[in-house]
């Protein structure tokens, strides 16, 4: 049985619109889809499992919170990070293999709109 790290995880995020983008297309190419979304929030996992979850929060600063998400191949890890550059994302590391962090480390980093340090990896 796998078991995941997490059961949810929210962030505050100061353009709903925005990040609602952002998210739905970064995490197409990993599996995931909006599963829920009304005034002021949205939801993505696996069909019918939010797992993330988007909170408007206009007072927001950006806090620098990192979140990885697991790819299934190398393919789908270059798809999330050039569906993020599409979708407002700022480039922080391109897809490729991270052998400082394991021999067989493959990832991609973005900063979303709001700040906060996205990753997409397969390993």
């Amino acid at each position: 049985m796998e078991t995941n790290m997490y059961d949810h995880i929210g962030l505050r995020v100061a353009d709903l619109d925005a990040a609602t983008r952002f998210y739905t297309a970064v995490l197409a190419p990993l599996g995931y889809v909006l599963c829920s979304s009304g005034d002021g929030y949205a939801g993505f996992g696996p069909k019918g499992e939010p797992a993330l979850w988007l909170h408007l929060d206009k007072g927001r600063k950006a806090d620098g919170a990192h979140i990885a998400f697991r790819a299934g191949s190398h393919d789908a890890v270059k798809a999330f990070h050039s569906e993020g550059l599409k979708s407002g994302g700022r480039d922080n590391g391109g897809a490729g293999p991270r052998k400082d962090y394991s021999p067989t480390y493959y990832a991609a980093f973005l900063i979303d709109p709001d700040g906060n340090n996205v990753e997409a990896v397969c390993s």
